[in-house]
């Protein structure tokens, strides 16, 4: 039986209407994806100030382990002279550890015929130089191996001497650095023949004591002897015994430094 008209109509748009989402979906469309909110901005962070790193303090400068003999009383001599050498100043030899030692010996102890150099040794912010005198036969000979040692700081600290090393003779007594009266003691030992000793104490400005002379001699014999101090200033003084009388007046000398007690 044939269909009747009105639904030959009807029937194309129900099924049109349940197939388009079968279309659709064949087609490979898809519906877009749910929002998303925004999410809230951030309350912002609260930081700790940054305080800067303490600026570390100067390291003091080095204890001076010595007696200053000579050329400065102390310290405050010797930053004085850095001070007048950075302007312009005078006396370079102070950066010289030799030429201090032959000022030493020639200017300060007297001693005219110790005119050269035998050796130096530098070592950190110390030396010893070797100074003596010329043999008849041409040869030189060292009369004392003196100590030196900057005093102050910078490449520009000055030398100064403060004792010497000893050999054949000895000046031990009294020991370095010791608190001295009058009258004072002074010994230690000698190697030799037919020595003399000859035994003075000086201060910034000269002697304040002296004792001339002893004979000596032997293989590392004792010798002492007292010598009377006159007036001596109050800080170091410096003692020095010497020997010659056989090629020259002064041929062997050493040195100690104390301080009036």
């Amino acid at each position: 039986m044939p269909t009747p008209a009105r639904y030959r109509t009807a029937l194309p748009a129900a099924l049109l209407a349940v197939a388009a989402p079968v279309t659709l979906a064949a087609c490979g469309a898809t519906a877009p994806p749910p929002a998303v909110p925004a999410a809230p901005p951030s309350a912002p962070v609260a930081t700790a100030p940054v305080e800067p790193a303490p600026t570390a303090a100067p390291a003091p400068p080095a204890a001076f382990d010595h007696l200053p003999l000579w050329p400065f009383a102390d310290a405050g001599q010797a930053r004085a002279w850095q001070e007048s050498s950075r302007s312009g100043g005078h006396q370079p030899w102070h950066l010289d550890p030799a030429a201090t030692a032959l000022a030493f010996t020639g200017g300060y102890l007297g001693f005219s015929g110790i005119d050269r150099v035998t050796g130096v040794t530098v070592s950190g912010d110390e030396a010893w130089v070797g100074v003596g005198l010329a043999l008849p036969d041409g040869r030189d000979s060292t009369a004392a191996q003196v100590h030196l040692a900057r005093l102050g700081t910078g490449d520009d600290a000055p030398w100064e001497v403060v004792g010497t090393r000893d050999t054949d003779l000895v000046l031990d007594t009294p020991r370095y650095g010791a608190a001295v009266r009058s009258p004072l003691t002074v010994g230690g030992t000698i190697t030799g023949v037919d020595e003399s000793l000859r035994v003075r104490v000086l201060g910034p400005d000269g002697p304040v004591g002296e004792h001339c002379c002893s004979p000596a001699g032997g293989e590392a014999t004792r010798w002492s002897v007292g010598v009377p101090l006159t007036d001596p200033p109050a800080g170091v003084l410096t003692v020095v015994v010497s020997t010659g009388g056989h090629v020259a007046d002064v041929e062997r000398f050493a040195i100690t430094g104390v301080r009036v007690g």
